[in-house]
């Protein structure tokens, strides 16, 4: 049996994903210039689209879910009047509309209808599956089957900036939201055809761009990548905190349910032994002790430089 390549490595790196390639080309060309053994993206870019790809690496795989399910951020270029087949700019065009003279009021009333939560109907190019086929699979074959809506949330959804035929929006979505759904039900309400002319993600969870996201170019000529990559407990750091004692991690440690002095009363946080290393993720039981839900290996836990108290409130 050969030996496993790679180092392992844990932490999350934030990549901005250049427009032209999938995120998985992305991460393993990530994961070829760290040289890491284990590592995975948190959730597809479409070639078409650039920004934020979180990619965890190690330990931090463990944690990929709450990312996954997390909400993303999105600024979103609109065309009108033109409509493709996979909704963006990479399908071939499929039909055409006049567009209607749109003043800030009409636009505005069209995007209010829908914020907050909303039904979408998943487009045919995706990949979630059909009787075990991918949809975009089926797709390519001109093959079309009927797709059940489904509710999202749209938190956010603004107007950045309008010309004739374009329409610039700022976006923060739950998880399971298609922007190029959005934007042909967009264009539908303001009485035309649409398709996403380019999308660009912005945030995922509680990362933004102010967290620092590595360019794919600048990361490959990097002589220290490594030093782009932040701790694990930073996917969760809205979360609240507990730091347990020794006696309390050893128990944990077997899988076992602790009481906590001054834990938060109900659900999830985040978990660390009594010289401040993060552990993983705790679930406040109905009884009120925790239980361990997703522990690091011993090996993983690092130190958090914000963990300042015993409890401490999430932020809001």
């Amino acid at each position: 049996m050969g030996r496993r390549r790679g180092r392992i490595l844990n932490g999350i790196l934030l990549l901005d994903k250049p427009v032209g390639i999938t995120s998985t080309t992305a991460l393993n060309r990530a994961k070829r210039v760290l040289n890491a053994r284990r590592a995975g993206h948190t959730g597809s870019l479409d070639p078409l689209a650039s920004g934020m790809l979180p990619l965890c690496f190690g330990d931090a795989t463990k944690l990929s879910s709450f990312l996954l399910g997390a909400e993303k951020h999105y600024l979103v270029e609109v065309r009108l009047g033109v409509k493709t087949i996979t909704g963006d700019a990479d399908g071939t065009v499929s039909g055409e509309a006049p567009v209607p003279i749109l003043d800030a009021r009409k636009v505005e009333r069209v995007l209010e209808s829908f914020r907050g939560e909303i039904t979408q109907v998943p487009p045919m190019y995706s990949a979630l599956k059909h009787q075990g086929t991918r949809l975009y699979e089926l797709a390519r074959k001109g093959i079309t089957v009927e797709r059940q809506p489904r509710p999202i949330t749209i938190y956010e959804l603004t107007l950045v900036a309008q010309e004739e035929r374009i329409l610039v929006l700022r976006v923060r979505c739950s998880k399971g939201a298609y922007m190029r759904t959005l934007a042909e039900d967009i264009g539908k309400g303001l009485g035309t055809l649409a398709h996403v002319s380019a999308l660009r993600r912005t945030g995922v969870a509680g990362y933004t761009e102010a967290d620092g996201m590595v360019p794919l170019q600048l990361l490959e000529a990097d002589p220290n990548p490594e030093r782009f990559l932040l701790p694990l407990d930073s996917a969760l750091k809205d979360w609240p905190e507990v730091r347990l004692t020794r006696d309390l991690v050893y128990f944990v440690r077997q899988g076992q349910p602790v009481l906590i002095p001054r834990a938060p009363s109900s659900g999830e946080l985040r978990l660390y032994d009594d010289a401040g290393g993060f552990m993983g993720i705790g679930e406040v039981l109905d009884d009120g002790r925790v239980a361990p839900r997703r522990l690091l290996s011993a090996a993983a836990v690092s130190v958090s430089p914000n963990l300042q108290m015993s409890v401490s409130e999430g932020k809001e």
